[in-house]
């Protein structure tokens, strides 16, 4: 949506939400591998007030957790009318709960592997296929040139393009509860549980310090691919949405979407498109509900609404969530009809969040005692995306006052 908003203007908000935040996922995942910790118990050590059994840290991420509901509803939402539009006959709100009920299900029974190898399939050929948009796309009225994109790129947006700029910061890239998400990752299926629980002895430190260099191999690599692919649909809806002043909005988002890859390779890549947009949006409704049932788990513990070291509470709470919180994300879809606009406002929410995430980072890094310590070269990436994000937060901030 900003693309078609802001055309080529705004594509340094994508480059800087894409390169920025991977030193913070970095720091999180390497405090998972030294600690064990999950991201509530590194919130909950954070220097400040308690309200009743928690910090105030946890208690803001609840809060902003919980409004970030409303975004993933819309991500149901255009997840629905992309079935919608592939089986015209079923209506929207049979699609969005079926969608929910089917999330809840697998993450119920942890159906991971088989969802993880099917989606990465399909969004591999839903990334060659806007690649090959783009490629196509400079044989059509709609190409650009270097100077285009180089000349388009400007700080004074309009106070509606900041909004959506600042929404697309939160959710392009790395998003902020992505960063949090990650331990839970790592910690269970990743470089923490291959590293083994931190004893501290000599070879626990070497089995340690090489999954962290594996991790920073794992996440430089797909920093670079998020970006590009980003960067590409980015172009794609500069140069066709914007260039045919047409703008995503309402129910019509996918359809509008689609234009992006009919205009460049003909009415024929629709199906595609339609098949490729759905495993890429059930998929991150997917993701975001195993973040979800693990991270209100350990919030309910810390919050001291359920026994936190209950394994049987824990795993009965995990599965209470698991087609509670997909049910509301559909009915809020269904009640508020505005994908877009849903997944913007998330992406706000996001951004205020991604603030409290540099500064759990930053104490990570300089007020937690570490017993592998890190680099010049990562102090310095580092201190960039810490820098980075600030002044996008304070450019966003002064362009809405002024």
């Amino acid at each position: 949506m900003l693309g078609a908003k802001a055309g080529y203007a705004a594509l340094w908000i994508i480059l800087v939400s894409c390169l920025a935040k991977v030193a913070l996922q970095l720091e999180f995942g390497r405090h998972a591998i030294l600690t064990g910790e999950t991201s509530v118990q590194t919130l909950n050590k954070l220097p400040g007030y308690k309200i009743g059994k928690a910090s105030w840290a946890v208690w803001f991420l609840f809060i902003l957790q919980s409004l970030k509901v409303v975004q993933i509803g819309g991500i149901v939402g255009g997840a629905a009318v992309v079935l919608s539009m592939m089986f015209p006959g079923v209506p929207v709100y049979f699609w969005a709960f079926a969608i929910a009920g089917v999330a809840g299900v697998l993450i119920f029974n942890g159906q991971y592997s088989l969802v993880e190898k099917a989606s990465l399939f399909m969004i591999a050929l839903f990334t060659a296929l806007t690649i090959a948009s783009l490629i196509s796309l400079q044989y059509t009225p709609f190409a650009f040139s270097l100077s285009d994109v180089i000349g388009g790129f400007r700080l004074n947006l309009s106070r509606e393009e900041i909004a959506i700029a600042i929404g697309a910061f939160g959710i392009t890239g790395v998003a902020s509860d992505e960063i949090l998400a990650y331990n839970y990752w790592c910690l269970e299926k990743g470089y923490a549980s291959y590293t083994g629980p931190p004893d501290r002895s000599t070879a626990w430190k070497q089995r340690a310090q090489g999954w962290i260099n594996v991790m920073y191999l794992d996440a430089v690599i797909a920093m670079v691919l998020y970006t590009a692919v980003t960067t590409i649909f980015y172009l794609l809806g500069a140069a066709i949405l914007h260039g045919n002043e047409v703008v995503p909005n309402g129910n019509g988002v996918i359809e509008t979407l689609a234009l992006i890859y009919t205009q460049a390779l003909g009415t024929g890549a629709r199906t595609m498109y339609l098949i490729g947009a759905f495993f890429v949006l059930f998929s991150s409704v997917y993701a975001t509900l195993a973040y979800w049932t693990r991270v209100y788990s350990d919030l309910f513990g810390y919050l001291g609404w359920i026994n936190f070291w209950d394994l049987k509470t824990r795993k009965k709470t995990t599965s209470v969530l698991a087609f509670t919180i997909p049910f509301i994300w559909a009915c809020l879809y269904l009640y508020i009809e505005l994908p877009v606009l849903m997944v913007l406002s998330g992406g706000i929410i996001g951004s205020v969040m991604l603030l409290l995430v540099v500064y759990a980072g930053w104490h990570l890094k300089y007020r937690r005692t570490q017993s592998i310590k890190t680099g010049v070269f990562y102090t310095i990436i580092f201190w960039i995306s810490v820098i980075s994000i600030v002044l996008v937060a304070i450019y966003g901030l002064a362009q809405v006052i002024k």
